[in-house]
């Protein structure tokens, strides 16, 4: 079995492990009895019917979608890879997810996105009021945990992983509205620069798999250098995951239906690794054309193809492809000398191979 195909069947098994375990936090269907209300009793009367059509019902739809579920699997490995049995902490682990998939449908409400996951996203199903307080739900709620659990988490593990969370969150905003500003051009492209784009990207999509591996190593009675070496080197995989991303919106056919079509992130006007490359190669004509066309947050598929086409003149896809390649090169030697042999281990950078170099 090749590396795609064994990572491909591990994450559909888990999968299904980590949705149950979600399903503590948003059930499928709340009852008097869901554990929201378990811990904090309404006072007065309960509308469940709201809380199902308003809640659960977009909640899981969003989530029926599907998702490679990689966070949690993530969490999982570096458990297992520090010596600590995982299953022992599945509530810590769906935490990333369930804001992963929060922060997916704010962005879409923030970007204006048709689709997600090949199908309207849930502001345009739901309306814009359901899809803003579902995603607000969906960055708190897994932290229950730390309630429910209060009595079986000693206080200074459970300290750990709330500062954790905080310092997580904050980037995570941090890197939200620095893409928001570039693709609005309160930024011009052209001034961007790659060290700027990739803590961006750090912030933004690294920063939830970076909690992964911290929450993993907390769990794992890690010392803080372990920790803050693990959360780098998950950090570095979810700079390389956007990197990848942003190069399968330009190239990835199949990848790009999901989206509307190849180049939506250029219809948004976005700036990725490769734009920057290009813009700081490119010659002067060919700098304003693409700016132009950036600027016009077109939906035209010819303009689209023809910033990809400038994008692909400077070798800019194939820049970002060895970038992303010598992040996590450079992160996996530090975590290498921490991580002793084992399955696990290997598993992990398996893991990181297959997300880094994936066609959808």
């Amino acid at each position: 079995m090749d590396i795609d195909a064994k990572i491909e069947a591990i994450l559909g098994k888990r999968a299904k492990l980590i949705d149950r375990q979600i399903e503590k936090y948003v059930p499928r269907k709340f009852t008097r009895d869901s554990m929201v209300f378990r811990i904090s009793p309404p006072r007065y009367g309960l509308d469940l019917e709201a809380a199902n059509k308003a809640i659960s019902k977009p909640f899981w739809e969003f989530l029926g979608r599907g998702g490679k579920r990689w966070r949690p699997m993530l969490f999982f490995m570096v458990c297992e890879a520090l010596g600590c049995d995982p299953k022992e902490y599945l509530d810590f682990a769906v935490i990333p997810e369930i804001i992963h998939n929060g922060t997916l449908i704010a962005d879409d409400v923030e970007d204006s996105s048709k689709l997600r996951r090949g199908r309207p996203c849930t502001y345009r199903l739901f309306g814009l009021d359901i899809a803003v307080n579902l995603s607000d739900i969906m960055f708190f709620t897994p932290m229950l945990v730390l309630i429910e659990k209060r009595d079986r988490i000693p206080s200074e593990k459970a300290r750990r992983i709330y500062e954790i969370y905080i310092q997580r969150m904050v980037n995570l905003s941090f890197g939200q509205a620095t893409d928001i500003a570039w693709h609005r051009g309160m930024t011009p492209a052209s001034e961007v620069s790659e060290g700027q784009y990739l803590q961006m990207c750090a912030y933004k999509t690294g920063t939830l798999a970076r909690m992964a591996a911290e929450m993993a190593s907390v769990m794992a009675d890690a010392d803080d250098d372990v920790v803050e070496k693990m959360g780098r080197f998950a950090e570095s995989i979810g700079v390389a995951f956007q990197i990848q991303d942003d190069i399968l919106d330009l190239v990835g056919e199949e990848f790009a239906k999901r989206k509307g079509g190849l180049g939506m992130d250029i219809a948004e006007g976005k700036i990725s690794l490769m734009v920057v490359h290009t813009l700081q190669k490119a010659e002067p004509s060919d700098r304003e054309e693409l700016m132009r066309i950036l600027n016009l947050h077109t939906t035209d598929d010819t303009l689209r193809r023809k910033a990809i086409a400038i994008i692909g003149k400077y070798e800019s896809i194939e820049y970002a492809k060895n970038l992303a390649a010598k992040i996590i090169q450079e992160s996996w030697q530090e975590v290498d000398t921490i991580l002793t042999p084992s399955e696990a281990k290997e598993t992990l950078r398996m893991l990181v191979e297959y997300l880094v170099k994936r066609e959808i």
